[in-house]
């Protein structure tokens, strides 16, 4: 296969384009996302605290804080073919390598190398879906594309802790590292770029100028028009630090991190939760997070597909008007989405504090609520932040609000870990990320209704 496909095949190609990104998504973030299911083995194997699990969590987070920067920054001038390719090989070869780790420690070690290969994975993915979908379908895209991962994790909630009471918790990760190494030669194998873009590769950035590129300074450019690497760094440093005070920018990292604050919390304590508190046993309790994991990747596909459909009005292309970039109709109605799921959250949330939380019943069918909206939320988010973004920065605004979720998902678990063993309570942890989405709700509706009043005067 040529780097070049025909036009006419596009159409047909880029859905096997999204089957592998999300295959990708999925088999890389497969032990990772398991670690949750496996806490009751992993606290008796390894005599852990749930501060300790939370810990392991982190630790595969904890490098993505500067990689997802550094992978914005290659994805938006190399190939995301090996971008992506070559750091699901990290991952592979840090989980591999790490089953012949010692205890907790070399876990931790090993965890550290399995995020620095991750880390080109998830934005990775993100723009080459981007890449190949206009806005009309972009959502729906991204949020299958975005599935991989709660899919990835219900089944490796499933199939990961059979295998670590029967072959031992090493076998676990020789497993997540063959999982890992398919996904990551599945995407090296069959990604290519779409014809447009390798069209202007060789035609240079006067080829954007198609019926459909905006007009104007702001036109998205080629890759032979993306900064160079003999370009002067203080200026683009510059304009990367400029992006984070853009008002779009701050909603979604807003927004993003107190999401990725609940998604990580029900991943960790739900099993512990549904076992201690409503008295489920530890296998049906693995089955509830499955369940509620599955719940998350529908979530992930169903509220994208209605971002691409709840805008206000026709879609209205993004431009720049003399400054901050503006985002059109469509990033309009990917913050509605965002913004029912922290609603939805913020309820679920609540009624695990309150009598509730204690019912087997009730709770398993909370938790698969939260797993609806608390995962399900990545979707339309992701296409929000691709939307937002100036055309020629997509991967660095992914990178970077990538890395501020990454800020949330390397200090909660941990955090939330200390504050349930000190007070012998899963209710001032649910409490404390009620709190944090309904106040992260409250300054980004401000902002957005700030935005649309200037959106309209212009």
């Amino acid at each position: 296969m040529t780097a070049d496909l025909p036009t006419r095949r596009a159409g047909r190609y880029r859905w096997f384009v999204l089957g592998i990104a999300t295959f990708t998504q999925a088999a890389s973030a497969f032990f990772v996302q398991g670690i949750g299911a496996m806490g009751i083995d992993l606290q008796r194997d390894l005599h852990l605290s749930t501060a300790q699990l939370g810990l392991l969590l982190s630790a595969a987070q904890l490098l993505p804080l500067i990689g997802l920067l550094v992978a914005g920054e290659l994805l938006d001038r190399y190939n995301e073919r090996w971008v992506v390719g070559i750091g699901g090989c990290v991952v592979a070869a840090g989980l591999l390598v790490g089953s012949a780790a010692p205890g907790y420690l070399s876990l931790l070690l090993v965890l550290l190398v399995v995020g620095a290969g991750y880390s080109t994975v998830q934005p990775g993915g993100s723009t080459s879906v981007a890449s190949w979908f206009d806005a009309s379908r972009r959502g729906l895209a991204m949020g299958i594309r975005q599935a991989g991962l709660p899919l990835g994790a219900a089944l490796a909630s499933a199939v990961l802790p059979l295998l670590a009471a029967a072959a031992g918790w090493r076998a676990t990760l020789v497993a997540g590292g063959l999982v890992a190494l398919l996904g990551a030669g599945v995407f090296m194998g069959f990604y290519r770029r779409p014809p447009t873009r390798a069209a202007l590769q060789e035609e240079g950035p006067s080829a954007s100028r198609g019926p459909s590129a905006p007009r104007g300074p702001s036109a998205p450019r080629g890759p032979s028009a993306r900064p160079r690497w003999s370009s002067s760094l203080r200026a683009q440093l510059g304009a990367r630090l400029r992006m984070l005070r853009e008002p779009a920018m701050v909603r979604i990292m807003l927004s993003g991190a107190s999401l990725i604050s609940v998604q990580t919390g029900v991943g960790i304590l739900t099993v512990l939760h549904l076992h201690e508190r409503a008295s489920v046993g530890a296998g049906a309790a693995a089955l509830v997070l499955v369940a509620a994991q599955a719940a998350g990747a529908v979530g992930r596909i169903v509220l994208a597909w209605w971002s691409d459909r709840r805008r206000p009005g026709h879609h209205l292309p993004g431009r720049y008007l003399s400054g901050p970039y503006i985002p059109g109709r469509y990033a309009s109605g990917r913050y509605v989405s965002v913004v029912t799921c922290m609603v939805a959250v913020i309820a679920g949330l609540a009624l695990l504090m309150t009598p509730v939380g204690s019912s087997p019943v009730a709770a398993c069918a909370v938790f698969v609520w939260l797993g609806f909206f608390g995962l399900g939320w990545y979707g339309p988010w992701v296409a929000y932040v691709t939307e937002s973004a100036p055309p020629d920065k997509t991967g660095f605004a992914l990178g970077l609000a990538m890395s501020v979720n990454q800020i949330a998902i390397v200090v909660m678990p941990p955090a939330l870990g200390l504050l349930k063993d000190s007070t012998g309570s899963f209710t001032p942890v649910w409490g404390l990320l009620s709190l944090l989405t309904a106040v992260a709700l409250m300054l980004t509706a401000r902002g957005e209704r700030r935005a649309a009043g200037q959106s309209e005067r212009s």
